[in-house]
């Protein structure tokens, strides 16, 4: 069985958010993490490895430093890894971004594609699906658990919903976009860390993408503008000797405010 992982180096949003004057995120200039998703996904990935003997596979689009978030995933126990960097791929907005994917996708072999359903720097949840309609592949998203079939031929999915769950069934290969929730990822560990192979480089040439779909001038959609939200006030708690006094408190409270 061979998995495809695709994870995202974000912003780290403890350390500070940064903009360049065009409004965009200055990535190089944040304390970066692994998407919360994508880790996941990658967990999902591994643990499959460790049942069937998966080959993984990890790739990530963006600057040359997201190679840091592929060495952490190949830390964690993930068999190759693939960044996909070039200036013509820069700025592109879901659509562009899953070109370039699709485009690179389809120079591996794979029987399940994973990411996470969607990027806290972005949250837009469209990036693996889209990948997923360019490739002509079933997808499945908001993936809280699955199973793989005896055969290896499909995959048992619960879907997560607002108010429950759905259970599909979906034929290999597929793409699954899964939340945070499926599970606790593992930490790196030492064999993992010195036993990493190097790290594949593609560029535009290399996945023979047509550069008239990536990139910035091919984002159908531009970022009107990027800010860090105000925070919130702080909380207050409210006390009393009973549950009826409390109430009585966050009425007095909530008339002070004119709320009611």
């Amino acid at each position: 069985m061979k998995i495809v992982v695709c994870i995202k180096q974000v912003p780290d949003t403890k350390g500070g958010v940064k903009f360049n004057p065009d409004g965009t995120l200055d990535r190089a200039a944040m304390m970066t993490i692994m998407n919360p998703d994508d880790k996941a996904g990658l967990e999902a990935a591994l643990r499959l490895k460790d049942q069937y003997g998966a080959e993984v596979t990890v790739i990530t689009m963006g600057l040359p430093k997201a190679e840091e978030v592929l060495r952490e995933a190949m830390a964690m126990g993930a068999d190759n890894g693939i960044l996909v960097t070039d200036r013509v791929l820069g700025g592109a907005d879901t659509w562009a971004t899953s070109q370039t994917l699709a485009g690179a996708i389809r120079n591996l072999e794979y029987d399940i594609i994973i990411t996470g359903r969607q990027a806290i720097d972005g949250d837009t949840a469209q990036v693996g699906p889209q990948t997923a309609e360019k490739l002509d592949l079933p997808q499945v998203t908001y993936v809280e658990e699955f199973a793989i079939s005896e055969d290896l031929k499909t995959v048992t999915v619960k879907r997560q919903l607002e108010d429950g769950y759905e259970l599909i069934e979906v034929q290999n290969p597929c793409m699954l976009t899964t939340i945070k929730e499926l599970n606790d990822p593992r930490y790196m560990n030492m064999a993992g860390i010195f036993g990493a192979k190097d790290i594949k480089v593609w560029n535009a040439k290399d996945i023979e993408v047509d550069l008239t779909t990536v990139g910035l001038e091919a984002s159908p959609t531009n970022v009107f503008r990027s800010f860090t939200p105000a925070p919130k006030g702080k909380g207050v708690m409210l006390e009393g000797d009973t549950d009826n006094e409390v109430a009585k408190n966050l009425l007095i409270n909530l008339k002070g405010k004119h709320v009611i």
